[in-house]
């Protein structure tokens, strides 16, 4: 019988992680024998979408065979919300089960497991727990709430109910594998270690940096560019990856930090003047995401500094394998998800221990020397290549969750 499975996704179709993260691994998943339906919810939606873009967007993944539906998403206030959309997300669920549409409900992170508990509690389906991150902890680690607050304690239990009650959970890294298992929270043999992968069909070979940098700063031209990619608030060390690039400043007068951000351009300036860095020296902003890899091929070096909390054992920034799949080395602080093992393993990039003057200095020393090597380029693409392909790694571990679902008769 082929498995029919309902991806829950608690963001917005058109949200950059849900085109470069979500939809490669569904249509991976969709190329087999398993037929895929994806709900996501909507800001906005009747504003957002006119009917013929809903139209035409279902038609589009139709040819992917991915079923697409969308629920409308609701903000404030941010409890009572969030619990209206876990009804409106269960109430869809448990109708797709009882239809006999889909005989497996994959939760993408935490509130769409919620959605899927609910579902379960009322029909006989299958759940995967797709957790990506200690979402209580790392909020907590941010500041966003107090540990031990009421959102805290909610969704600590519905993590540790979501863990016990899956039929089967991934997890993005080995670190959190092992505290899984060593906690006696899960078997091993019930995990999945599927890290944040890439599509290499959007990485042009190296150099190939294309004409969508001259709108923004300029084409780079004689520059060495550091770039990161991402958020620049919560977890992410801004202003130290600002005092880091003022090392690298001092020993390359050709050096210019990019930053590619949604986060507020006037803000993310404000905490990279504060560490030092010139006006002059210095690029923020946002572009589309089809963009992201032709900034990424005309930098030299990849920035990805992160509080390194507890929650990070679970942690596989994007950034890094964007970067590596791009042929650019890493840096990055320790304590990060898997990174320092691969990082050291297969060196393509430097660690910092610390972020005092003397530990970025040298970091920055052993950054430009391997931004200088003229092997690594190739070295980064073979990593990525072996670690986050979406096809050979993704794809194929997806696959085999849903395979072992079947095996083990749940």
């Amino acid at each position: 019988m082929q498995t029919s499975t309902l991806y829950l996704c608690y963001f917005g179709l058109r949200e950059p992680l849900v085109q470069t993260q979500v939809l490669p691994y569904l249509r991976e998943l969709a190329a087999s024998e398993t037929r895929v339906s994806l709900l996501t919810f909507e800001p906005s939606l009747r504003q957002s979408w006119t009917p013929e873009q809903l139209r035409e967007e279902t038609a589009r993944l139709a040819s992917d065979r991915i079923r697409w539906s969308q629920l409308e998403y609701h903000k404030r206030p941010s409890i009572p919300a969030t619990f209206y959309d876990v009804l409106a997300g269960a109430r869809f669920a448990a109708r797709e089960v009882r239809r006999g549409r889909v005989s497996v409900l994959h939760a993408r992170a935490h509130v769409p497991m919620a959605m899927a508990l609910a579902a379960r509690a009322v029909t006989r389906c299958r759940t995967i727990f797709d957790i990506r991150g200690l979402m209580a902890d790392e909020y907590a680690d941010a500041g966003v709430w107090p540990e031990g607050s009421l959102p805290f304690r909610l969704v600590k239990r519905l993590e540790h109910a979501g863990i016990r009650r899956a039929d089967r959970l991934v997890v993005l890294t080995r670190r959190m594998r092992d505290w899984l298992v060593a906690e006696g929270h899960a078997p091993a043999d019930k995990i999945e270690v599927i890290p944040c992968c890439v599509d290499f069909s959007r990485y042009a070979p190296r150099g190939e940096a294309g004409s969508a940098r001259t709108s923004s700063g300029g084409d780079g031209e004689g520059r060495f560019e550091v770039v990161y990619a991402g958020s620049v608030t919560g977890l992410y060390l801004l202003e130290e990856m600002g005092r880091f690039f003022r090392e690298v400043r001092a020993r390359e007068p050709r050096a210019f930090l990019r930053i590619l951000t949604k986060s507020p351009a006037d803000e993310a300036a404000a905490v990279l003047r504060r560490a030092g860095v010139e006006a002059a020296d210095f690029w923020v902003g946002g572009v589309p995401a089809k963009e992201v890899p032709a900034y990424l091929a005309g930098a030299r070096l990849g920035l990805s500094f992160r509080k390194p909390t507890f929650s990070q054992i679970a942690a596989s920034p994007t950034k890094i394998p964007e970067y590596l799949a791009a042929g650019l080395p890493v840096v990055s602080n320790t304590g990060i998800g898997d990174t320092d093992e691969l990082i050291e393993s297969e060196r393509v990039g430097v660690l910092v221990r610390e972020f005092d003057a003397a530990s970025l200095a040298k970091a920055a020393d052993a950054a430009l020397a391997l931004a200088r090597d003229a092997s690594m380029a190739a070295r980064c693409l073979d990593a990525a290549r072996r670690h986050f392909d979406l096809r050979t790694v993704g794809g194929v571990r997806y696959r085999n969750v849903y395979r072992r679902l079947e095996e083990a008769g749940c």
